[in-house]
């Protein structure tokens, strides 16, 4: 069998890759999650692409995630009559509430209360920091301020606060409605864009379960770090989401671009540590939007992240709209396989401090163990919820976690999980039934050999949630 790519990737889909067979080339490729961005298109659209992803996965026999990402408060300026201006160092220029199409004098804004949060001598930064406006005064509605770096300003470009500390909430009115779309095709993962604390995650979970409960669907909900004051609460909203995003395109607005790499190691060793799922995103591979190779920079940034322990990398343009999705996918498995095999495996290290409080979780952690000084060939989670699977995926280890699992839900979404193999096993109450079928399914799939070990574990009695409590060392060939 050929190397196992333990970081997954995600795959930002739009109209460069919408059609049937750059799909079915990219999950060939190795996508393992597709995200669909609200940010853009109607209802109907991430329908009919979420309907087109389900169908383009099963012909190529895998399972594919999908995630759905929230627009979420992005405040940005209005429109302009000429469609764009050109701002220069010095100039005056007024951001104004009350103002209808925009001119090179003033432009109005799509969020309303920004007058409230501001003060003079704020900085704000306009399309991804480019453009930069200390503030002068606030007059009522309007936002009177000097541009300090100019260039050009189009419609619809986004403002961020130098510092954060905006008021918007995490979830609009839109954000709302869409999450019911999401729901409507079962979406594996919610993204929810510039959540401030906890609550804005709780907020975000209640309302998916309640719009997936006519589905008996529950989606794993994913955090995106974007806002400055989201990083002193990061351990809150961790504990209140199942993963987060790294996403360094608005948090390197509000916190400087210089502040990100670190930033990064730290959010991604606090998730592991927490048991929670980490994508890297943002550029990755910019340059492949209109190049059919990455950069030098691109792939060192691609291998960092996966050497930091990410989940997945994440791709947005490149894959939506850019020239080559397919080669940027293949260029981006490429450089995670070349990354992982330089990494270092130190699970004893990380065993001296754990403090075991489930059964379930200690079966995990000691399948691990077992696995690593052994050299088994591969760790068989037989599972129904997936929480087995994510815990032993915590932990670096070069030997393959197999999730066999009877439910497709559960296969979507650890279609995320590091280094954790998917495999579906109708469910059986028969214990030797099961674990005859679990060695046959991995014998068919050239995950072991015959006369090869494997770690398995399991729940007693079978088919039940959440009951991991068995392990077993077994020789394939030996049922």
């Amino acid at each position: 069998m050929s190397m196992q790519r333990a970081t997954k990737i995600v795959a930002t889909i739009g109209p460069a890759s919408s059609d049937a067979d750059t799909l079915a080339r990219m999950f060939v490729a190795g996508v393992d999650v597709v995200r669909l961005n609200f940010s853009h298109g109607k209802a109907q659209d991430h329908i009919d692409r979420a309907k087109l992803v389900r169908e383009i996965a099963a012909a190529c026999g895998k399972q594919v995630a999908i995630m759905a990402d929230l627009q979420g408060p992005k405040i940005r300026v209005g429109k302009f009559e000429q469609g764009k201006i050109e701002l220069k160092n010095g100039e005056k220029f007024i951001l104004d509430a009350d103002c209808g199409m925009g001119n090179q004098e003033r432009v109005g804004l799509d969020y309303k209360a920004l007058p409230r949060d501001l003060k003079p001598a704020d900085v704000l930064l306009l399309n991804d920091g480019l453009i930069v406006l200390v503030v002068e005064r606030i007059l009522g509605n309007e936002i009177h301020t000097i541009v300090k770096i100019g260039g050009e300003l189009s419609n619809n470009k986004g403002i961020n606060r130098q510092g954060g500390g905006l008021t918007a909430p995490a979830l609009t009115a839109k954000d709302m409605e869409d999450i019911k779309t999401a729901m409507s095709f079962q979406a594996d993962y919610v993204a929810v864009s510039f959540p401030k604390n906890a609550t804005d995650m709780e907020m975000a979970r209640q309302l998916a379960n309640v719009a997936g409960e006519a589905y008996d669907h529950k989606p794993m909900m994913i955090a995106k770090i974007e806002r400055a004051e989201a990083i002193p609460v990061l351990q809150e909203i961790l504990d209140a989401s199942d993963g987060i995003m790294v996403a360094r395109g608005d948090l390197a607005v509000e916190v400087g671009n210089a502040a990100v790499p670190a930033l990064q190691k730290r959010m991604i060793k606090m998730a592991r540590i927490s048991n929670k799922l980490t994508i890297t995103a943002t550029q990755m591979m910019e340059s492949m939007i209109v190049n059919a190779v990455p950069t030098r920079a691109e792939v060192s940034d691609v291998a960092n992240a996966v050497l930091d322990g990410t989940d997945a990398v994440m791709t947005s343009a490149e894959t939506a709209s850019g020239k080559y999705p397919v080669e940027t996918v293949e260029a981006m498995s490429a450089i995670c396989l070349e990354a992982e095999k330089s990494e270092d495996c130190k699970l004893d290290a990380d065993f001296l401090n754990v403090q075991f409080t489930r059964v379930d979780q200690s079966i995990a952690y000691g399948a691990l163990f077992t696995a690593h000084h052994l050299r088994v060939k591969a760790i068989a989670a037989l599972t129904e919820s997936g929480s087995t699977p994510l815990w032993m995926s915590r932990h670096n280890i070069d030997i393959p976690i197999c999730a066999i699992t009877p439910s497709i839900a559960t296969q979507r979404k650890a279609a995320l999980y590091r280094n954790v193999q998917t495999f579906e096993l109708a469910k059986s109450i028969d214990r030797e039934e099961v674990l005859k079928a679990a060695q046959n399914l991995l014998l068919a799939n050239g995950v072991v050999q015959l006369g090869d070990l494997v770690v398995v574990t399991w729940g007693e009695p079978m088919g039940q949630i959440g009951g991991t409590n068995a392990l077993k060392i077994m020789k394939i060939g030996e049922y």
